[in-house]
C-alpha cells in the first residue's frame, strides 16, 4: 500500500543532472579606463556679519588697550623725568647758593689775606695811651713823632686842650717866648710857628703823614686850667720813598 506524504506529491521531481557544457576559453575584457575626478576644495563656512564686527571691535578695543597703555607708560615716564628735573633743578640751586657762599667766603678770605699782608708790611703799634693830668696853663705834654711811621693822633679831655705839631726849631721858638716872659706855655707853644695846631678842643682824629720820610717833628698838648687828657696815639709803618716834610 502506498502512502503520499503531504506536500511531497506536490513536487516536481528534477531531472537527473546533464553532463556540465565544455569550457570555452574566454579573452579576458579589456579594463575600462575610468577618469578620476579632480579634488574638489571645500569652501570654509563664511563667517557671518556679527562674528565679523565681533573681530573688528575686539581688534580695536586691543589697539585702544595697547595705545592707552602705551600713553600710561610714556606719562609716568615723563612724570618720572619731570620729577627728576625738579630734584635737579633744586640740586642746582643748592649748587650755585653754595657756589655763591664759596665766592663770597672766598672774597672775603683774601680781604683777610690782604690785610694781613699790609699789617705784616705795616704793622700798627700803640705808643701813648695812658690818661695824663695837665695842671694848667704853664704845664704842657709833648711827644716825638717818629721817622718812617704815620701818626695817628687821637684823644679827648676832661675839659678844653689845645694840641698842636711843631717842627724841632718851632718848639725852640715857643720855649724861647716863654723863656722871654711872652706868655705862658698854653699860648707860646701855640703861637711861635706850628705845622698844624687845634685849639680849645676836647676830642682830636688826625693822621699825620710829614713823619713817613722824615724825623724832625713833635706834638704838644697844652690847657687853659686842669684837664686831664685820655691819649689814644698809635703809629703805622710806612716809610716813604723818599724825604718829607721838614727835611
Amino acid at each position: 500500500m502506498a502512502v503520499e506524504s503531504p506536500g511531497v506529491a506536490d513536487e516536481a521531481i528534477p531531472p537527473p543532472p546533464s553532463e556540465p557544457p565544455p569550457l570555452v576559453a574566454q579573452e579576458p575584457a579589456p579594463a575600462q579606463v575610468v577618469a578620476a575626478a579632480p579634488p574638489t576644495s571645500t569652501a570654509p563656512p563664511r563667517r557671518s556679519r556679527g562674528a565679523r564686527r565681533f573681530v573688528w571691535y575686539t581688534a580695536i578695543l586691543v589697539a585702544v588697550v595697547v595705545s592707552l597703555g602705551g600713553f600710561g607708560l610714556l606719562y609716568l615716564d615723563d612724570q618720572s623725568w619731570q620729577h627728576q628735573a625738579g630734584d635737579l633743578r633744586q640740586q642746582n640751586a643748592s649748587l650755585n647758593d653754595q657756589l655763591s657762599t664759596a665766592q663770597s667766603d672766598a672774597s672775603d678770605a683774601k680781604s683777610r689775606v690782604k690785610d694781613l699782608q699790609n699789617q705784616l708790611q705795616h704793622p700798627t703799634l700803640g705808643i701813648w695811651n695812658v690818661p695824663q693830668k695837665i695842671d694848667g696853663p704853664d704845664y704842657w705834654l709833648e711827644g716825638g713823632i717818629p721817622d718812617t711811621f704815620t701818626y695817628h693822633l687821637k684823644a679827648t679831655a676832661t675839659g678844653p686842650m689845645s694840641v698842636s705839631i711843631l717842627t724841632y726849631d718851632e718848639y725852640a721858638a715857643g720855649v724861647r717866648c716863654m723863656q722871654d716872659g711872652r706868655g705862658s706855655a698854653h699860648y707860646c707853644l701855640h703861637h711861635s710857628g706850628a705845622v698844624k695846631s687845634w685849639l680849645e678842643v676836647t676830642s682830636i682824629s688826625y693822621d699825620f703823614h710829614l713823619a713817613e720820610g722824615c724825623a724832625g717833628y713833635m706834638a704838644v698838648w697844652t690847657a687853659g686850667a686842669a684837664t686831664t687828657v685820655m691819649p689814644d696815639v698809635s703809629v703805622t709803618y710806612n716809610p716813604a720813598p723818599t724825604f718829607t716834610g721838614a727835611c
